[in-house]
């Protein structure tokens, strides 16, 4: 057996020997941390969430090395909505059953408390970073909680998970959207697309963008990404609307087949590892990432008077995220390129090539440009999120210029790497990974519920006095907030 053969069989089994049961467990959690928080803090996900565009509005002066809610709120958007929003809510869709959206949906609304609880925890036991901040659950876990083993843990396997792993699959994901443009313009030619000249050009490109953010000052992932991310996304929800208005008369038969097929019990129960209630959940809970500990590392450094206005914020970003992935739902719900099916049942179309063919179905040529234009910004979002991530947990492992240079280096290398060779080992590794540090996030989420709740419930009585709150660990007894006293 060859080295190639030994990866393909390692990564044969954790795909399918440990992975399936770790995401089980690392679902349940993310499940009963949503529905935990929902009903702890009187579902502040509703109530509250459009209080975020006040505090958009909020006029405070920043230096040169911090982050408005709003910059924080993008980076977290960032990472949030990515490929996965496009090319993943299609996969779902096409295997699971259209009832997957509905599901997603119902997770989202939990996992709203979820994104609260961990992004308000992350900017009260946030530390100062030069004249910035920076936090996130490794901070909390060691300062809250008293574990400093296992918020090391955490921010390793944060970092193995982010930098390397999903940046990975994103930047191999943007590659192959290129493929279709190979096959247009390249009639004459015999090699295969992953041997020609493309994915080592968009490699080559890719990395040099990679290292210009990666090796800049934080600030400005923040500022790239709070022109990007909004752009992006209004950009696509409004073709998406646009889609559903031209065939508007598929509505009531769109509604009915998502909901016929989200409460279809026997299908259900039938196969539920592989059911549209499972499938549903599972792609809600990866895409809204809301419990998994990845955004608070973001929401710990901005500037802000009290620790709930950025957990609110934070439940704005996971709105976002429900918006784009109903936008990507309906694009290709109300395309006929959903309904084309196989002997299986399933359409004959997934993922990427699902989405490609209902825009072109939409919009022709402008539909796959603008589609593929939609996967390059997606990409790069997430890889600039990813990294911001990845970045905040090195510097909690490590205070060395040198260990950090090291690992932008190599964090531009992966960006490479992943352009030209296909890693699913590399990518099975991190869904392993990130069930456990999702797990790791919500363990600590569990043990910390009366923090949250005191922080917020400050927050609402100096509201109800009619303040704009500002926050005191020391009057609420909170310890080891360096920041807040």
């Amino acid at each position: 057996m060859n080295i190639l053969e030994l990866m393909d069989t390692i990564s044969n089994f954790i795909a399918n020997d440990i992975v399936p049961y770790t995401d089980t467990i690392m679902i349940i959690l993310l499940i009963i941390c949503g529905f935990y928080y929902s009903f702890l803090t009187r579902f502040v996900q509703f109530k509250m969430l459009f209080l975020s565009f006040a505090i958009f509005k909020e006029k405070t002066k920043l230096s040169k090395e911090q982050l408005s809610p709003f910059q924080a709120l993008m980076v977290s958007t960032a990472s949030r909505v990515g490929i996965g929003n496009i090319a993943g809510i299609s996969f779902a869709l096409a295997s699971g059953g259209a009832g997957a959206l509905f599901w997603m949906w119902v997770m989202a609304f939990f996992g709203g408390a979820s994104a609260f609880a961990e992004s308000t925890l992350a900017q009260v036991y946030k530390s100062k970073d030069g004249g910035g901040f920076k936090g996130g659950p490794a901070f909390y876990i060691k300062k809250a909680l008293g574990f400093d083993k296992l918020a090391v843990f955490f921010a390793f396997i944060l970092i193995i998970t982010y930098a390397y792993g999903f940046n990975g699959l994103q930047s191999y994901t943007l590659t192959s959207a290129f493929e279709v443009y190979y096959k247009m313009f390249s009639l004459d030619s015999t090699l295969p697309y992953n041997q020609s000249s493309y994915p080592v050009v968009i490699g080559v490109i890719l990395s040099v963008f990679g290292a210009w953010m990666f090796f800049s000052h934080h600030t400005k992932i923040g500022k790239i990404s709070s022109i990007i991310v909004p752009f992006m996304a209004i950009a696509y929800i409004i073709l998406a609307f646009i889609a559903v208005v031209m065939n508007f008369e598929k509505l009531p038969l769109v509604f009915k087949v998502i909901f016929e097929s989200a409460f279809d019990f026997k299908a259900i129960f039938g196969g539920f590892a592989g059911s549209v209630l499972v499938i549903g959940i599972k792609r809600g809970l990866f895409s809204n990432e809301a419990g998994m500990g990845s955004a608070p590392n973001a929401a710990a450094s901005a500037f802000t008077s009290h620790p709930a206005k950025q957990g609110i914020v934070q439940t704005f970003s996971v709105f976002i995220d429900v918006i784009i992935c109903t936008s990507s739902g309906f694009l290709v719900l109300f395309s006929n390129s959903y309904f084309n099916v196989g002997e299986n049942g399933k359409p004959l179309l997934t993922a990427m090539p699902l989405v490609q063919e209902a825009m072109s179905e939409y919009y022709g040529s402008f539909g796959l440009h603008f589609i593929t234009l939609a996967i390059v910004l997606f990409a790069i979002t997430s890889l600039i999120g990813n990294y911001y991530y990845a970045q905040a947990n090195m510097k909690y492992l490590s205070s060395s210029k040198t260990a950090m240079n090291a690992f932008r280096v190599s964090a531009v290398a992966m960006i490479f790497i992943g352009t030209q060779i296909n890693l699913s080992l590399a990518w099975n590794l991190a869904d392993l990974t990130m069930a456990f540090m999702a797990t790791t996030n919500i363990i600590a989420l569990l043990l910390l519920g009366k923090i949250v709740l005191k922080v917020l419930d400050d927050f609402n009585s100096q509201r109800k006095a009619g303040l704009n709150p500002k926050f005191s660990a020391s009057k609420l007894g909170i310890k080891n907030a360096e920041c807040w006293d």
